[in-house]
């Protein structure tokens, strides 16, 4: 047979039919190579993961916030009277003539003028509830004839409790509260305040005259509005300017505990005083006719607001 097969492979290499010879394919290797993510220890940081996630989602990359280089200017007016509570005082002439103020046209009993506290107060929201507190507390009242203006503010979260003892010492049974929305607003955010610092809530039993209500009855739909710089504008003539609107004072209060800059919180400061003045500017052109001629709502103070701004 080995013969025959030599034979016939010799016939078939003469007749050009011979297979050609094929060499072995070399067996596949025993373990396939597979694709691997980049191990975390690789030459890519985090930074660069980031900035390549960012880019396959197209983000754009936040830009830091930049500081000045220079001192911030962390100054703020009065005095400290206790750790992270602020304190200034100011006065400025108001001209009147009467120990007592009629008040039947906005119903409400006379008052003396002595008993008189106007109050108002800057917040950290609008929202009220347990989580906003108020960080400035500002009254005015009448003394020898002169309007006094008190601010109270604190630089640090632990001085809540001595702020508002503070403003509980300037009450007395017989005040008389003024504010605007205060009602439903600035007293009961105190209240609040208050018991939270388990302190005795001195406010709860004074009575209390709020201005809005007798605006609104007399002036709306008069008035495009009755916000307190509306009634400012079209009874008493002021017309604010550079004021900080009341909703940016949240953030300027929390800018300075952060270490920022106290031009905005001066400003705060300085809103403040205004609605102070602009209480009792309200309450003299509202009350009987009768009993006044003329409202004059002075422009500045002996020792002036405008401390809030310092050069």
């Amino acid at each position: 047979m080995s013969a025959l097969a030599k034979r016939l492979g010799l016939l078939r290499s003469q007749a050009g039919t011979a297979l050609p010879s094929v060499t072995p394919t070399p067996p596949m290797p025993t373990t396939a190579t597979r694709a691997q993510w980049p191990r975390a220890d690789g030459a890519r940081s985090p930074e660069e993961v980031v900035a390549q996630l960012r880019k396959l989602m197209k983000l754009r990359v936040p830009t830091p916030a930049k500081r000045p280089s220079g001192p911030v200017d962390r100054a703020l007016p009065g005095e400290e009277v206790a750790p992270g509570l602020r304190y200034l005082e100011q006065s400025a002439p108001w001209p009147h003539d009467d120990g007592e103020l009629a008040l039947y046209d906005i119903r409400h009993e006379p008052a003396r003028r002595t008993d008189l506290l106007a109050f108002d107060t800057e917040t950290t929201g609008l929202a009220g509830g347990t989580g906003t507190r108020a960080f400035m507390i500002g009254a005015a009242d009448f003394v020898e004839g002169r309007l006094r203006i008190r601010q109270l503010c604190i630089t640090t979260l632990g001085a809540e409790r001595e702020m508002l003892k503070t403003f509980s010492k300037w009450l007395r049974p017989e005040t008389v509260l003024v504010s605007y929305n205060g009602r439903s607003y600035d007293r009961p955010l105190l209240t609040t305040r208050y018991r939270l610092a388990r302190l005795r809530d001195p406010l709860i039993e004074l009575r209390h005259v709020d201005l809005l209500h007798p605006v609104r009855r007399r002036y709306r739909g008069v008035w495009a509005n009755c916000k307190l710089a509306t009634v400012e504008r079209e009874l008493l003539g002021v017309l604010r300017e550079d004021d900080l609107p009341g909703s940016e004072a949240p953030a300027a209060w929390l800018d300075y505990l952060r270490g920022g800059s106290a031009d905005k919180l001066r400003r705060v400061g300085l809103h403040n005083a205004q609605d102070l003045r602009s209480l009792f500017g309200v309450l003299e052109a509202m009350r009987d006719e009768a009993a006044v001629d003329t409202v004059v709502v002075p422009d500045a103070v002996d020792a002036p607001v405008t401390d809030w701004a310092f050069d």
